[in-house]
This record gives C-alpha cells, sequence and structure tokens, in this order.
C-alpha cells in the first residue's frame, strides 16, 4: 500500500480537493468552548491555511458554540468557490461546556439553521450527522430517524451532501438505503484501528474518510518508537502520523487542527512525505506493540 503512488486528491460531494484539510476545532476557547484569547491569530490561521492551498475545512456550530463558524466567516467569507465546509450537527453545549446529544430532528434542522446563519450560506457543502454514542467511539442503534432529517433538507435545498460521524459500519449501511453518503468521520490513527477493515471498504465506493484524533492513545512506548522513526525522516512525530495516513488508503482525507501558524505549516507540508515500504511498516507496527 505504500508503496502505491501517493494520491493529492480525492473526491468530495462534488469537489475533487487536496487530501491535507484542516480541522478548525481548536479555533474556539478552552475546551472548544468560549472565544479565543486572540481571535486576530485564529483569522490569520485560516487565511493561511487557505493561502496553502487547503480546499477542506471541518467545523460545526457547536465549537465555541457558534465562536469557530463566526470566525470562520470572518476570515474568509465570501468563500472561494474551491472550497469545502464540512460541518456537523447533533449535539449542543450546556451553559458549564458540556457536550450533550442533540439528535431529535427538529434540534437537527435548528442546528442545520444555525451554521447556515454563523457561515453566511444558503446552503451546506456537506453536513456530517455525529452519533453521540462513546466519547470517541460509536455505539449501536438506528439512526434512520436522524438521518430521514438530514434528507429532508438535503430535498429543500439547505444541506448539499450527507456525511456521518462516530458511527458503525450497521449505521452506514442503514444511511446509504436512506440517502448517498459522501464522507465518514470516526476515530483511526497509528493505534486505534479498529476501523481497518471499513476504511477500505469506503474506499472500494469511493467514500471518503475523515479520521479524527490523529496522535491519540499512544503510551510511552509507542510514543518514542513514533519519535525515533520520525527522527530518521527529518520529520515531526505528527508529521509522521499524519503521513502515515495518507499513504494508508486513497480515500483518506486529513483535517488536523491548531491555533498556531507554525503547526499549520507543519502538519500541512506532511503532505509532501512521501514514505518508503520499511519506513511504512515500521509506523505500522507501532499498534501491536505493548502499550
Amino acid at each position: 500500500m505504500s508503496e502505491q503512488a501517493f494520491e493529492d486528491t480525492f473526491i468530495l460531494g462534488t469537489h475533487r480537493i487536496p487530501r491535507m484539510g484542516y480541522g478548525a476545532m481548536q479555533l474556539a476557547g478552552p475546551g472548544v468552548f468560549g472565544p479565543p484569547k486572540d481571535r486576530d491569530a485564529a483569522v490569520a490561521v485560516l487565511r493561511e491555511a487557505v493561502a496553502l492551498g487547503v480546499r477542506h475545512i471541518d467545523t460545526s456550530d457547536f465549537y465555541g458554540p457558534h465562536v469557530t463558524n463566526q470566525i470562520l466567516c470572518e476570515a474568509l467569507h465570501p468563500y472561494p468557490e474551491s472550497l469545502v465546509i464540512v460541518t456537523k450537527i447533533g449535539a449542543v453545549r450546556g451553559s458549564d461546556g458540556s457536550w450533550l446529544p442533540a439528535q431529535e430532528p427538529e434540534q437537527l434542522r435548528q442546528a442545520v439553521h444555525d451554521n447556515l446563519r454563523n457561515l453566511k450560506l444558503e446552503a451546506l457543502d456537506v453536513v456530517n450527522l455525529r452519533v453521540m454514542g462513546n466519547v470517541h467511539a460509536p455505539a449501536e442503534g438506528s439512526i434512520a430517524r436522524q438521518v430521514e432529517a438530514l434528507a429532508e433538507m438535503q430535498r429543500a435545498g439547505l444541506v448539499r451532501h450527507i456525511g456521518l460521524s462516530n458511527v458503525t459500519a450497521a449505521q452506514i449501511e442503514e444511511a446509504q438505503r436512506i440517502v448517498p453518503i459522501v464522507c465518514v468521520q470516526n476515530q483511526y490513527n497509528l493505534i486505534s484501528r479498529d476501523d481497518d477493515a471499513l476504511v477500505d471498504a469506503l474506499a472500494a465506493q469511493g467514500i471518503a474518510y475523515v479520521p479524527f484524533f490523529p496522535l491519540g492513545g499512544f503510551s510511552p512506548l509507542r510514543s518514542t518508537a513514533l519519535s525515533n522513526i520520525a527522527e530518521s525522516i527529518g520529520a515531526t512525530p505528527m508529521q509522521a502520523a499524519l503521513a502515515w495516513l495518507l499513504h494508508r488508503a486513497p480515500n483518506i482525507l486529513v483535517i488536523p487542527g491548531t491555533s498556531s501558524l507554525g503547526h499549520l505549516r507543519e502538519n500541512i507540508a506532511a503532505a509532501q512525505i512521501r514514505l518508503s515500504g520499511d519506513v511504512y511498516a515500521q509506523l505500522d507496527a507501532i499498534a501491536r506493540m505493548d502499550g
């Protein structure tokens, strides 16, 4: 797999975009709640991301809440035609910053309208239904009512394309019986490999897979191994982890988030790293180390 030609772009909805994107979650305040300490710096990061070639920005109106979308609008509206903004719905924030499920059809409709208002859009490019299971792992159960509500909004012209987040293979199949699914966003990285088969199954269908938490779940032993491999190829550990994801399958789109211009540039540079078969195998083996 790592010896195949590196694929720089993939289809998301109706756009062919670079596979290195940007996740806007960290532009809000601590705990993804409230405003950032430096709003001008957040605006600068977004503008620099687009200037460096990012064409896929992942956001949500429950980041802040509302804050991240408002900063995104301030920084980039009117948006470039080539930019795909992907948002997600399915949760709201409590007054204490807690994450609360908001899965009823009326709540989902309100969330779509909140995103439209704060992004100043007439239609959303892609909306991911975030299924509120465990913290970062899906829970079984039907999502038909929620997907049907999104399909209704798609027919009304409020949503162009539909994706899913934090879901099982069975839930994806259930959703596909209702409406086309253009992307799936689940936890996946060098260590969290439960979705190995799902990544490949979606690739065969031409569906984008968007992993979150690209460096989650590392023990000290695994972190040391990653750092050593990264150093051997002249990269940071984050760059090596992102490069592994990009080489893992052609349908993987990565959305590393940061509020730092320096880290943004480092992350985007990871798209240029070509892993040899040997280095790819070394990175792949980290998952099999004892934690």
